[in-house]
């Protein structure tokens, strides 16, 4: 676990930004999610942000407070202490192993690219092997140097892109689609890192050491929303600085890898056993012409994630557990939490969820 320091208390935050950035580029492509500057698109991802993002990262950050070890190995105690089967610890592997293949699809949607900006033919599935051996050596680095290699290539990478002056689409007007409501959920919560624990990881010892959970839970929202309103304004996805885009990736992919690899360690996994794991979810991008439908299960994933996660806490733990874990100032704040994780978030993300799959069949 990190030790504390001036860095430890923004590592959430900071990761939020930047992980959610390099995590919406990718995803950009497959879900839709371009540059076209659609006012009523935009609104419907806000009020997804609201009513979905927030209570999810309050959920992470309670579950950590609560649990104050990361989500793999804390599944074990909480679903004993809600008299819950073993089966409900699965997510726990499964987002675990989701971590590994996002970073795995951070790096072949970066090996896609790379061709384009160099003057080699080689095949993506080359460059992926050598972009994956990379990332995982460099998992071995100190969390706060990859943190901040991969803010350095972010926030360059917006400045550039900003500077290159490609023209975007005028702000307007459109008729709401279904798929959009589909796209709105991954944009809000998979491509802002929940569901994945990471949070939850990132965060134990601040939100174990603070009297609310808010004071964690709104610096992180703050800056996933942010990351968005970044990748909204700036045309980042048509002008891409490629070189510091790349070391924004590869970073944030050796950040991804080493998190995973903190949870199979602190379960006590066995070491083979931990990167064989990593090693698959990674390096099974390779496989070609599947990266599109990679994409899509990726979507669907972590979408799925969330969807289990809302249901364990909003039925299946205790009243009481959680209640405690927020400490709310006000008994509304509580009540309007349950709403939303027992019944406004699973009806909204299995809506997605077909929008999703309509998309791929349609």
């Amino acid at each position: 676990m990190m030790q504390d320091s001036p860095l430890s208390r923004w590592l959430s935050p900071l990761m939020a930004f930047c992980l959610s950035l390099v995590i919406i580029v990718t995803l950009a492509p497959s879900a839709g999610i371009q540059i076209d500057r659609q006012l009523d698109f935009w609104l419907l991802w806000l009020g997804s942000m609201v009513v979905l993002a927030l209570p999810i990262c309050y959920l992470e950050i309670a579950l950590a407070r609560r649990s104050k070890t990361t989500a793999l190995n804390a599944l074990s105690h909480l679903t004993r202490d809600a008299d819950a089967s073993a089966r409900w610890r699965l997510v726990g592997w499964m987002a675990v192993t989701f971590i590994a293949f996002l970073a795995g699809g951070i790096l072949s949607h970066l090996s896609l690219l790379l061709p384009q900006f160099t003057q080699f033919n080689v095949i993506p599935s080359f460059i992926l092997a050598g972009l994956a051996v990379l990332a995982f050596a460099l998992s071995f680095v100190s969390r706060q140097i990859l943190l901040l290699m991969t803010g350095i290539g972010v926030i360059l990478s917006l400045i550039l892109a900003q500077v290159s002056g490609t023209e975007t689409t005028p702000w307007h007007w459109t008729s709401i689609e279904f798929k959009e409501w589909g796209n709105a959920t991954v944009l809000a919560l998979v491509a802002s890192g929940l569901g994945m624990g990471l949070y939850w990881q990132t965060s134990l010892q601040h939100a174990s050491q603070s009297q609310h959970a808010s004071s964690t839970v709104l610096p992180i929202w703050f800056a996933q929303l942010l990351a968005v309103v970044a990748f909204g304004f700036m045309s980042i996805q048509h002008a891409l600085p490629m070189w510091t885009w790349a070391v924004a990736a590869i970073m944030a992919s050796a950040l991804l890898i080493q998190l995973a690899k903190e949870q199979l360690a602190q379960r006590q996994i066995a070491l083979p056993i931990q990167w064989m794991i990593l090693i698959v979810a990674v390096l099974i991008w390779m496989i070609p012409n599947l990266q599109q439908q990679f994409f899509v299960l990726l979507m669907l994933w972590g979408l799925l994630l969330c969807l289990i996660y809302a249901i364990f806490a909003g039925w299946i733990m205790k009243i009481s557990h959680l209640r405690k874990s927020m400490n709310f100032s006000n008994e509304l704040f509580y009540n309007l939490w349950r709403i939303a994780v027992r019944i406004v978030l699973p009806l909204a993300i299995i809506v997605a969820m077909i929008s999703v799959i309509g998309q791929l069949f349609g």
